[in-house]
Protein backbone atom coordinates (compact mmCIF):
# COMPACT_ATOMS: atom_id res chain seq x y z
CA UNK A 1 0.00 0.00 0.00
CA UNK A 2 1.46 3.31 -0.74
CA UNK A 3 -0.44 6.92 -0.68
CA UNK A 4 1.29 9.34 -2.61
CA UNK A 5 2.31 12.88 -1.77
CA UNK A 6 4.35 15.35 -2.78
CA UNK A 7 6.31 16.21 0.21
CA UNK A 8 5.46 14.86 3.14
CA UNK A 9 7.37 15.81 6.44
CA UNK A 10 7.61 12.10 7.85
CA UNK A 11 7.89 8.78 5.73
CA UNK A 12 7.48 5.34 7.04
CA UNK A 13 7.82 2.01 5.08
CA UNK A 14 6.69 -1.09 7.06
CA UNK A 15 8.20 -4.68 5.73
CA UNK A 16 5.51 -6.83 7.03
CA UNK A 17 4.32 -10.30 5.56
CA UNK A 18 0.69 -8.70 6.17
CA UNK A 19 0.58 -5.33 4.49
CA UNK A 20 -3.34 -5.94 4.10
CA UNK A 21 -3.03 -5.02 7.86
CA UNK A 22 -2.02 -0.95 6.75
CA UNK A 23 -2.65 1.68 7.47
CA UNK A 24 -5.48 -0.14 9.95
CA UNK A 25 -5.91 2.65 12.87
CA UNK A 26 -3.57 4.54 11.19
CA UNK A 27 -5.74 5.57 8.39
CA UNK A 28 -8.53 7.18 10.55
CA UNK A 29 -8.82 10.19 12.99
CA UNK A 30 -5.89 12.47 12.99
CA UNK A 31 -3.12 10.49 11.87
CA UNK A 32 -5.78 9.56 9.06
CA UNK A 33 -6.75 12.97 7.98
CA UNK A 34 -2.42 14.01 8.15
CA UNK A 35 -1.86 11.13 5.73
CA UNK A 36 -4.81 12.86 3.41
CA UNK A 37 -3.35 15.96 3.48
CA UNK A 38 0.36 14.33 2.63
CA UNK A 39 2.42 15.25 6.31
CA UNK A 40 3.40 11.92 6.07
CA UNK A 41 3.61 8.93 3.53
CA UNK A 42 3.10 5.50 4.12
CA UNK A 43 4.52 2.43 2.22
CA UNK A 44 4.06 -1.07 2.98
CA UNK A 45 6.63 -3.71 1.54
CA UNK A 46 5.53 -7.41 1.60
CA UNK A 47 8.27 -9.76 2.72
CA UNK A 48 6.88 -12.52 0.83
CA UNK A 49 7.56 -11.13 -2.41
CA UNK A 50 11.17 -11.48 -2.26
CA UNK A 51 10.76 -15.20 -0.77
CA UNK A 52 12.52 -17.94 -3.93
CA UNK A 53 11.52 -21.13 -4.53
CA UNK A 54 7.73 -22.67 -5.14
CA UNK A 55 6.20 -22.40 -2.20
CA UNK A 56 7.88 -18.58 -1.50
CA UNK A 57 9.04 -19.89 1.75
CA UNK A 58 9.96 -16.84 4.23
CA UNK A 59 10.73 -18.98 7.10
CA UNK A 60 12.49 -21.94 8.53
CA UNK A 61 13.25 -24.09 11.27
CA UNK A 62 15.56 -22.53 14.04
CA UNK A 63 19.38 -24.07 14.09
CA UNK A 64 19.59 -25.63 17.63
CA UNK A 65 16.17 -27.30 17.44
CA UNK A 66 13.21 -25.67 19.23
CA UNK A 67 9.59 -24.85 18.45
CA UNK A 68 8.36 -22.52 15.97
CA UNK A 69 10.23 -21.45 12.92
CA UNK A 70 12.04 -18.07 12.36
CA UNK A 71 12.26 -15.35 9.72
CA UNK A 72 15.00 -16.29 6.82
CA UNK A 73 17.56 -13.61 6.84
CA UNK A 74 18.24 -13.79 2.93
CA UNK A 75 14.18 -12.80 2.54
CA UNK A 76 14.09 -9.85 4.43
CA UNK A 77 17.74 -8.68 2.87
CA UNK A 78 15.92 -8.59 -0.27
CA UNK A 79 13.04 -6.83 0.88
CA UNK A 80 15.31 -4.41 2.69
CA UNK A 81 17.64 -3.69 -0.61
CA UNK A 82 14.23 -3.73 -2.93
CA UNK A 83 14.07 -0.19 -0.95
CA UNK A 84 17.15 1.23 -0.28
CA UNK A 85 19.78 0.55 -2.98
CA UNK A 86 22.62 -0.51 0.42
CA UNK A 87 23.12 -0.73 3.94
CA UNK A 88 24.79 2.46 3.76
CA UNK A 89 21.91 4.47 2.12
CA UNK A 90 19.53 2.79 4.99
CA UNK A 91 17.25 5.38 6.78
CA UNK A 92 19.12 6.20 10.71
CA UNK A 93 16.03 4.59 12.36
CA UNK A 94 15.74 1.31 10.74
CA UNK A 95 14.12 -0.64 13.21
CA UNK A 96 12.72 -3.98 14.48
CA UNK A 97 10.07 -4.38 16.83
CA UNK A 98 10.92 -6.93 19.19
CA UNK A 99 10.08 -7.98 23.07
CA UNK A 100 13.91 -7.55 23.70
CA UNK A 101 14.48 -4.29 22.72
CA UNK A 102 15.13 -0.59 23.73
CA UNK A 103 11.81 0.16 25.17
CA UNK A 104 9.47 2.53 23.23
CA UNK A 105 9.03 6.07 24.76
CA UNK A 106 7.65 9.71 23.97
CA UNK A 107 11.78 10.71 23.16
CA UNK A 108 11.71 8.31 20.50
CA UNK A 109 8.59 9.38 19.17
CA UNK A 110 9.55 12.52 18.97
CA UNK A 111 13.53 11.85 17.70
CA UNK A 112 11.29 9.79 14.82
CA UNK A 113 9.12 12.59 13.95
CA UNK A 114 12.17 15.03 13.31
CA UNK A 115 14.45 12.83 11.27
CA UNK A 116 12.02 12.38 8.94
CA UNK A 117 12.20 8.50 7.47
CA UNK A 118 11.77 5.18 9.86
CA UNK A 119 11.83 1.62 8.41
CA UNK A 120 10.09 -0.77 10.25
CA UNK A 121 10.69 -4.99 10.19
CA UNK A 122 7.54 -6.56 11.54
CA UNK A 123 8.40 -9.99 13.32
CA UNK A 124 6.61 -12.97 12.68
CA UNK A 125 6.92 -16.56 14.33
CA UNK A 126 10.04 -17.30 16.68
CA UNK A 127 11.47 -13.79 14.99
CA UNK A 128 13.97 -12.94 12.51
CA UNK A 129 17.76 -14.54 11.94
CA UNK A 130 20.23 -12.30 14.03
CA UNK A 131 22.75 -12.27 11.36
CA UNK A 132 20.14 -9.92 9.19
CA UNK A 133 19.59 -7.36 11.96
CA UNK A 134 23.55 -7.42 13.07
CA UNK A 135 24.02 -6.65 8.86
CA UNK A 136 21.81 -3.60 8.64
CA UNK A 137 22.58 -2.42 11.97
CA UNK A 138 18.82 -2.83 12.86
CA UNK A 139 17.38 -0.87 16.54
CA UNK A 140 15.51 -3.20 18.06
CA UNK A 141 12.53 -1.45 20.04
CA UNK A 142 10.13 -2.68 22.37
CA UNK A 143 6.45 -2.08 22.86
CA UNK A 144 6.54 -3.04 25.96
CA UNK A 145 6.94 -6.75 28.72
CA UNK A 146 4.96 -8.90 26.66
CA UNK A 147 4.99 -10.68 23.33
CA UNK A 148 2.17 -10.57 20.43
CA UNK A 149 1.56 -12.50 17.42
CA UNK A 150 3.38 -9.96 15.58
CA UNK A 151 5.14 -6.41 14.92
CA UNK A 152 2.81 -5.19 12.81
CA UNK A 153 0.53 -3.70 15.75
CA UNK A 154 3.65 -2.46 17.57
CA UNK A 155 4.37 -0.73 14.39
CA UNK A 156 1.16 1.22 14.40
CA UNK A 157 1.31 2.21 18.04
CA UNK A 158 5.05 3.54 16.78
CA UNK A 159 3.94 5.36 13.70
CA UNK A 160 0.77 6.96 15.25
CA UNK A 161 3.03 8.12 18.38
CA UNK A 162 5.60 9.63 16.00
CA UNK A 163 2.72 11.16 13.66
CA UNK A 164 1.30 13.00 15.87
CA UNK A 165 3.92 15.03 16.69
CA UNK A 166 4.37 16.60 13.36
CA UNK A 167 3.66 19.81 12.93
CA UNK A 168 0.22 20.78 11.89
CA UNK A 169 -0.98 17.36 12.51
CA UNK A 170 -2.51 18.40 15.90
CA UNK A 171 -4.47 22.03 15.60
CA UNK A 172 -3.45 23.16 19.31
CA UNK A 173 0.36 23.19 20.09
CA UNK A 174 -0.74 23.58 23.89
CA UNK A 175 -2.33 19.89 23.66
CA UNK A 176 1.25 18.48 23.04
CA UNK A 177 2.73 20.28 25.72
CA UNK A 178 0.34 19.12 28.24
CA UNK A 179 -0.15 16.00 27.24
CA UNK A 180 1.51 12.56 29.77
CA UNK A 181 5.38 12.03 29.19
CA UNK A 182 5.55 15.80 27.89
CA UNK A 183 6.90 17.41 30.85
CA UNK A 184 8.19 13.97 32.32
CA UNK A 185 4.95 14.11 34.53
CA UNK A 186 1.91 12.13 33.94
CA UNK A 187 -0.75 13.98 32.80
CA UNK A 188 -3.57 15.47 35.23
CA UNK A 189 -7.11 14.17 35.44
CA UNK A 190 -9.40 15.90 32.55
CA UNK A 191 -13.37 16.76 32.76
CA UNK A 192 -15.94 18.29 30.87
CA UNK A 193 -19.66 18.77 31.10
CA UNK A 194 -22.10 19.03 32.44
CA UNK A 195 -20.74 20.70 35.75
CA UNK A 196 -22.30 17.56 38.02
CA UNK A 197 -22.83 13.66 36.63
CA UNK A 198 -23.69 11.07 38.92
CA UNK A 199 -23.28 12.83 41.96
CA UNK A 200 -19.68 14.16 40.93
CA UNK A 201 -19.15 17.48 40.62
CA UNK A 202 -16.19 18.76 38.47
CA UNK A 203 -13.15 20.39 40.61
CA UNK A 204 -14.16 24.14 41.40
CA UNK A 205 -10.84 25.74 40.41
CA UNK A 206 -11.14 24.41 36.83
CA UNK A 207 -14.07 26.95 36.58
CA UNK A 208 -12.27 30.06 38.45
CA UNK A 209 -11.15 31.23 35.15
CA UNK A 210 -8.26 32.19 37.43
CA UNK A 211 -5.18 30.66 35.09
CA UNK A 212 -2.97 30.54 37.59
CA UNK A 213 -4.49 28.35 40.15
CA UNK A 214 -5.58 26.25 37.68
CA UNK A 215 -1.98 25.75 35.88
CA UNK A 216 -1.48 24.91 40.00
CA UNK A 217 -3.86 22.48 40.78
CA UNK A 218 -2.97 20.96 37.37
CA UNK A 219 0.83 20.51 38.23
CA UNK A 220 -0.16 18.80 41.52
CA UNK A 221 -2.26 16.45 40.30
CA UNK A 222 0.27 15.33 37.75
CA UNK A 223 2.72 15.31 40.00
CA UNK A 224 0.49 13.23 42.66
CA UNK A 225 -0.25 10.83 40.18
CA UNK A 226 2.88 10.34 38.80
CA UNK A 227 4.46 9.13 42.49
CA UNK A 228 2.01 7.17 42.99
CA UNK A 229 1.43 5.31 39.82
CA UNK A 230 4.68 5.51 38.29
CA UNK A 231 7.78 6.18 40.80
CA UNK A 232 10.22 5.23 37.97
CA UNK A 233 9.34 8.66 36.09
CA UNK A 234 8.96 10.22 39.78
CA UNK A 235 12.63 9.54 40.33
CA UNK A 236 13.50 10.89 36.97
CA UNK A 237 11.35 13.99 37.49
CA UNK A 238 13.23 15.07 40.89
CA UNK A 239 16.47 14.17 39.76
CA UNK A 240 16.30 16.73 36.86
CA UNK A 241 14.69 19.39 38.77
CA UNK A 242 17.41 19.12 41.66
CA UNK A 243 19.93 19.11 38.88
CA UNK A 244 18.40 22.33 37.25
CA UNK A 245 18.72 23.81 40.18
CA UNK A 246 21.92 22.94 41.26
CA UNK A 247 22.92 24.61 37.57
CA UNK A 248 20.96 27.35 38.67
Amino acid sequence: MSTSVSSPLFRVKIFTLFPGLFPGVLGASVTGRALDQGLWRLDTVNIRDYAHGKHAQVDDTPCGGGAGMVMRADVIDRALRSQYTSIENKPKNLIYVSPRGKPFDQDMAKAFSQDGDVGILCGRFEGVDQRVLDAWDIKEVSLGDFVLSGGEIPAQAIVDASVRLIPGVLGAKDSLNEQSFSSGLLEYPQFTRPREWNDCIVPQVLLSGNHREIYAWRQRQSESLTKQRRPDLWGRYVASKETKTVKE
